[in-house]
Order: structure tokens, then C-alpha cells, then sequence
């Protein structure tokens, strides 16, 4: 690995600790606010955005963006696509393992403990947030193919997050772990599995 690559990777691990130190600290001031801060026409807005953000509805969008790529027989834009739905698929199922394990209570449950150790009950599936985890690394993947359409998709991502907290379903920290997970998912994607894919593909043509 190039020093410059280490370079950028570790300014990325000081930055996500960063941003993840602070958001635990200041989960309960944000928690406080959102509830202080409610009203019924933004609480039904961002229950829709919940509502069609969550994995199963990114799955289809990618399904289909997949299906009209491959249909007009363009590869690149075929291999994105694909690349994006294991990304997200990736990304639900870590995110799936963790929320069981830690078990952490969302902000609208009284519990004693916030951790609680490994729960199937969803009350206790705060950390991290699956709808946040599942859009990044969905359209994390598209950032890397193409930034120019890739970084205005990720005002999706922001609003899901912002409208999970908003509900009272996650802290900011589940919000922004989840961010962080669904951006390691997409890199593990791009860097490895997108590759063979290419290469696989190349050696079917030869």
C-alpha cells in the first residue's frame, strides 16, 4: 500500500472517531431537543421518509436501476448497480448482527439499561440504525464511481438519519455508526469484490 493511501486512511479513522466520540456525547442533548422541538406536519413527513427508506425499498430501486442497465447492454453502469445492491446487502446483514448482540433501547423506550446484550425484540435494535447503515453504503458505492451524481444521493442517507432521530427510533450516535458502516461496506465492495467481478468478466470475454 502506497504511503499516500495510508496517509488518507488514517485521516479517515481520526476523523470517524471523531465524529462518533461526539455523537455519543452528545446523544441525550440531541434526544432532548427532537423532543422538545415536535410538530405534527414534520412528524408526518418524517415518518414517510422512514417509511420508503428503509433496506427492502433501496433493494428494489437497485434492482431496477440494475435491470435498465443491463437492458441497454451498458457494463459499466450494470457492474455499478450490482456492486451497490451486495454493498447494501453487506451492510444490512452486519447491521442486522449488531443491533441483536448489543441490543441497545431506543430513545422512545424506558429502560434502565441502554445496553442490554444480545435481544430480538425491535425496542432494544437502536444501534446501529439499519435504514441509515443500508443508504450509505448504497449509495456510498455510487459516490466512488461517480461523485458528481454520487454526492447529491447522499442528501438521502442525511434525511433518513435525520427523520430516524426525529421519530425517536435512534440516537445520533446509532445514526452516525451506521453512517460509518455503511461507508466501510461500500469501500470493502469497491476495493475487493468489484474488482474480481471485472476480472471474472474479462476472462469469460477472452
Amino acid at each position: 500500500m502506497k504511503r499516500s493511501a495510508v496517509f488518507y486512511w488514517l485521516i479517515g479513522i481520526v476523523i470517524a472517531a471523531i465524529l462518533i466520540t461526539a455523537a455519543f456525547y452528545f446523544d441525550n442533548a440531541v434526544r432532548d431537543f427532537v423532543a422538545q422541538h415536535q410538530n405534527p406536519t414534520m412528524r408526518n413527513f418524517m415518518r414517510n421518509v422512514s417509511r420508503f427508506g428503509d433496506w427492502l425499498e433501496h433493494f428494489a430501486l437497485g434492482l431496477v436501476l440494475l435491470a435498465v442497465a443491463w437492458s441497454r447492454g451498458n457494463k459499466k453502469w450494470t457492474r455499478i448497480f450490482l456492486s451497490m445492491l451486495i454493498a447494501l446487502s453487506i451492510a444490512g446483514l452486519a447491521a442486522r448482527a449488531i443491533k441483536i448482540s448489543t441490543g441497545r433501547a431506543r430513545p422512545s423506550v424506558k429502560s434502565e439499561e441502554v445496553w442490554n446484550g444480545p435481544r430480538w425484540s425491535s425496542k432494544y435494535h437502536a444501534f446501529p440504525s439499519g435504514h441509515v447503515t443500508a443508504s450509505t453504503a448504497f449509495f456510498a458505492v455510487l459516490v466512488f464511481a461517480n461523485w458528481r451524481i454520487g454526492l447529491p444521493c447522499l442528501t438521502i442517507p442525511t434525511l433518513i438519519g435525520c427523520s430516524r432521530i426525529y421519530g425517536g427510533a435512534h440516537y445520533l450516535s446509532d445514526v452516525v455508526c451506521a453512517a460509518t458502516l455503511g461507508i466501510l461496506s461500500a469501500l470493502l465492495v469497491w476495493r475487493f469484490i468489484l474488482p474480481k467481478i471485472e476480472n471474472r468478466k474479462s476472462e469469460i470475454r477472452n
